[in-house]
């Protein structure tokens, strides 16, 4: 690939880029070439579709560069129906090997329970890496796609990649802070979270949530996996599961990793779906923490052995394109 190209955006610099948007759309006159787009400290009020590949975002600090917007699903669109999930991100990813580091991507719409769904990011491009990064949100905070085949409810992946061909596609998250409640982290991609921390955030619920809701496709053999994670919280012991399928063949696995005491004992739900006990793989190997006491955790989950967990790594899930 040839000679990389930077592009700067600042706010209130002159002869700087005032708004990430910009910068993308000076980036199309370098198609074919890798483009670093480097953003100083600010708040960026922008929904961004990210539709050309190699494109790198570096930021200064993750705590000082937020993009941030504040659609969600249960907003009313001029034609009258709901924006719906997934036309509520702030930022869609559509384009392969897109980079982001020491960034904070944010929905800020609020509440599930009052806004439905609000993606702070939105995934489907192959070989991202998010690195160093944030990503705030309440409910369906990142969506790794590809989307499933089908929608259980029609209409209900109303949105840009609604009738786009579904391929498989591979992430790695490195040292990321995650944080939501309901469905937080979901998709059918094979995503690999690598010492993140992935925060809980309290609905002063019995049940507060559901930290993954994934929908690996039936022919992948790796769907999430997370190792040398932090799984925290603020929210009641006792009070969220590690995830539930959106899809019968869900594959979730975590490794040597630390769980609070706001992991239900039982670690995981099934989502009424006692038909994919069998298809579900949801697993755990030497996790640690007052919430990894696995003596009552569902029947249907597993404990890997140390063969078995040796196959998780890196290069294994996700190939060597990192």
């Amino acid at each position: 690939m040839d000679e990389v190209v930077r592009i700067e955006v600042a706010q209130g610099v002159p002869g700087k880029h005032q708004s990430i948007g910009k910068a993308l759309e000076e980036a199309k006159a370098y198609i074919g070439r890798k483009v670093i787009i480097h953003i100083e400290k600010g708040i960026y009020k922008e929904k961004l579709d990210i539709t050309q590949p190699h494109i790198t975002f570096q930021g200064s600090k993750a705590e000082d560069v937020i993009i941030t917007y504040d659609d969600y699903a249960y907003a009313i669109m001029p034609e009258g129906d709901r924006r719906g999930t997934f036309r509520s991100y702030t930022v869609l990813i559509d384009a392969d090997n897109f980079t982001a580091r020491d960034i904070t991507f944010e929905n800020s719409a609020g509440c599930g329970d009052i806004v439905g769904q609000a993606l702070a990011l939105y995934i489907d491009g192959d070989r991202v890496t998010v690195e160093r990064c944030r990503m705030l949100g309440n409910q369906d905070t990142v969506f790794t796609a590809p989307l499933p085949p089908k929608e259980i409810e029609k209409g209900g992946f109303k949105g840009p990649k609604e009738f786009a061909p579904r391929f498989h596609r591979k992430m790695y998250f490195k040292d990321c802070f995650i944080s939501g409640d309901v469905d937080f982290i979901f998709g059918g991609a094979t995503a690999y979270f690598e010492g993140c921390e992935i925060f809980s955030k309290s609905r002063n619920a019995d049940i507060n949530g559901y930290i993954t809701a994934a929908s690996t496709p039936e022919d992948e053999r790796f769907g999430y996996v997370f190792r040398n994670c932090k799984f925290t919280s603020d929210c009641q012991p006792n009070s969220v599961y590690l995830g539930r399928p959106w899809r019968d063949f869900a594959k979730v696995v975590i490794l040597e990793s630390e769980l609070g005491n706001h992991i239900r004992e039982e670690g995981w739900h099934d989502w009424n779906k006692e038909h994919a006990h069998e298809t579900i793989f949801f697993a755990e190997y030497e996790n640690y923490g007052p919430g990894a006491n696995i003596a009552k955790r569902v029947p249907w989950a597993k404990q890997l052995t140390k063969e078995e967990a040796d196959i998780y790594t890196e290069r294994n899930v996700l190939g060597d394109w990192l």
